[in-house]
């Protein structure tokens, strides 16, 4: 059974084994904050009961982005009255095309696990209710946390959870740990300065949450920035010398399966094609 840590002074995360998917919990007084919500309604009930363990507050969701592994559990995960919030692309993928995301997650988990792919398709989608642009401040039970749009990157819609009182940031898929960043909806020229304005938010001490993986912090995000710069040099260079993708993404940091297909978006975009 999964079991949320506390990491810093009641900031709690759950590390789910399915895809390493990580499931923050910020508690106040009398209130609470719940960071994704896993894949499935199974998932999202091992999460519930849980969070449970730690805390009978009622929480309010935040969406770091609408893939299947960070949302998917909303329904399971929210009472009917519970506020869900995300970046305003994230909330309009869900609201206004659920089935065009339901089924490129079927077809990505197909990928990893037959049996999963399978249980999302019976998954009702709940998009978020409220919405955040650039940057907004919500008070859970006395505490601040800043949720901020700070670029595209790994989505449209990525959305970073900072808690200024514990020294904790969360970081969403931006920031990886233990596999390749993944590019399938990426924006891989503007990552870079959108992980570049992440770690304007950190500090020597700062825990950063990345989406998948262990806790890591500001030197492990300071080197994916790096790799990040590195592929879009990459890509640049490679889409003026009409290079082929393959070529370039064997130069890459992040293996060549990863990064074939943010060449392969980096050209597109280049090429006015996105």
């Amino acid at each position: 059974m999964p079991e949320f840590v506390e990491i810093r002074d009641d900031v709690y995360v759950l590390r789910y084994p399915v895809l390493d998917v990580n499931v923050t919990l910020i508690v106040g007084d009398g209130a609470a904050l719940l960071v994704d919500t896993l894949s499935t309604r199974e998932q999202a009930r091992e999460l519930v009961e849980a969070a449970r363990r730690i805390t009978p507050y009622r929480w309010r969701i935040v969406n770091t982005h609408h893939h299947f592994d960070h949302c998917f559990g909303n329904q399971a995960a929210a009472e009917p009255t519970t506020p869900i919030i995300a970046h305003e692309e994230t909330a309009r993928l869900l609201r206004e095309q659920p089935e065009v995301v339901r089924q490129r997650a079927y077809e990505e988990a197909l990928t990893i696990d037959p049996a999963l792919a399978e249980a999302l398709r019976g998954v009702p989608l709940r998009p978020p209710t409220e919405t955040v642009h650039t940057v907004t401040t919500v008070d859970v039970g006395g505490r601040r946390v800043e949720l901020r749009h700070l670029g595209r990157g790994h989505t449209a819609g990525d959305l970073v959870v900072h808690v200024p009182d514990a020294d904790v940031v969360i970081a969403g898929d931006l920031v990886e740990e233990g596999a390749p960043p993944s590019f399938l909806d990426s924006y891989p020229l503007e990552w870079p300065e959108t992980v570049a304005a992440v770690l304007r938010l950190l500090g020597p001490e700062t825990a950063v949450v990345p989406g998948h993986g262990a806790i890591v912090d500001e030197e492990f995000v300071r080197a994916q920035h790096a790799d990040l710069v590195t592929l879009a040099w990459l890509i640049r260079e490679g889409h003026r010398d009409q290079a082929p993708a393959e070529r370039v993404a064997a130069r890459a940091p992040f293996g060549v399966d990863a990064s074939l297909t943010a060449v392969r978006r980096g050209y597109d975009a280049l090429s006015g094609r996105t």
